[in-house]
């Protein structure tokens, strides 16, 4: 074994969000300023993973509930874009590169993870190509910069699970969700609604287009915030909403259910929804953000 540390570069700065360390720190500062704290310390957030133009403001109602003096290691359960995926992924590399400062990799329960079993390895290639996980980098770096020395990153690529394994690896995170110096960011967008998505669910009684996508979102938001796992897989058959973090809120809310059952008494809510832009017409397209907390009682 070589000691020579491998880095996962900034691959989406530049272009999704700006590559500059300064002006970046500035961006998300600005957008966390505007938000008020009411439920920290968050154990879990979930928040979107689109270009900070589009979800930059909502994305900070989640982070602005991380608390840095409490928190010592992230995880970060994004899904997969680009690579079918099966069973979760574990990085190659030590470190995270991101304009603000590099994060490190939890090695040592990346170990135990690893021990598992149930993880596979991404190439450094599905790593950079990811977005999912990058995109969560920088607010995380902001959100813990008082502590930057002090915490460390554990990212898990998220595949096509089954329900059946969303419960699997839902319990296996499930000893880590119930120590409170650990935070889950569960990256996730809402609905793609349009052509470009295959994705045309209208309900009319809703009055215009974004206001029934609204109202399909935030019906699944209610089922996530009553923390019941099966509901949520019932909603996903129902209505097929295109939530591309499914699979990683499926794993957070059996984690859920499995403290729950050990008597842990926790609650999730909602603090923001936002939309890219307002569909009125079939022509149209949007995709849809929500942030959100769990605190623990």
């Amino acid at each position: 074994m070589s000691n020579r540390v491998l880095c996962r570069e900034a691959s989406h700065a530049g272009s999704w969000y700006t590559a500059s360390g300064p002006q970046l720190s500035a961006q998300l500062e600005g957008w966390l300023s505007q938000v008020q704290s009411t439920k920290r310390p968050a154990r879990a957030i979930i928040a979107p993973h689109a270009g900070y133009t589009y979800c930059g403001s909502c994305a900070a109602h989640a982070y602005k509930q991380v608390d840095p003096s409490v928190t010592r290691r992230i995880f970060i359960l994004g899904p997969s874009h680009h690579v079918p995926l099966s069973r979760c992924a574990l990085s190659s590399v030590d470190i995270y590169r991101t304009p603000l400062y590099d994060l490190r990799i939890d090695q040592k329960v990346y170990a135990d993870l690893w021990k598992t079993g149930m993880f596979e390895r991404m190439s450094l290639q599905t790593d950079e190509d990811e977005h999912s996980i990058e995109m969560h980098l920088p607010y995380t770096a902001k959100a813990m910069e008082s502590h930057k020395d002090e915490f460390t990153i554990v990212p898990i690529l998220v595949g096509a699970l089954s329900e059946t394994k969303e419960q699997e690896f839902g319990k296996l995170f499930s000893k880590y969700l119930a120590d409170p110096c650990n935070l889950f960011v569960v990256s996730s967008d809402f609905c793609h609604w349009g052509q470009r998505f295959r994705y045309s669910y209208y309900d009319e009684s809703q009055g215009e287009i974004y206001r029934s996508i609204e109202h399909l979102d935030k019906m699944g938001m209610s089922i996530i915030e009553q923390l019941d796992p099966v509901s949520f897989s019932n909603y996903l058959k129902k209505y097929h909403n295109t939530i591309c973090g499914r699979h990683p809120i499926g794993v957070l809310l059996n984690a859920i259910t499995e403290l729950q059952k050990n008597g842990m008494n926790m609650s999730f809510s909602f603090l923001n929804y936002a939309q890219s832009s307002q569909c009125r017409n079939w022509q149209d397209s949007s995709v849809s953000y929500a942030a959100g907390a769990l605190m623990v009682h």
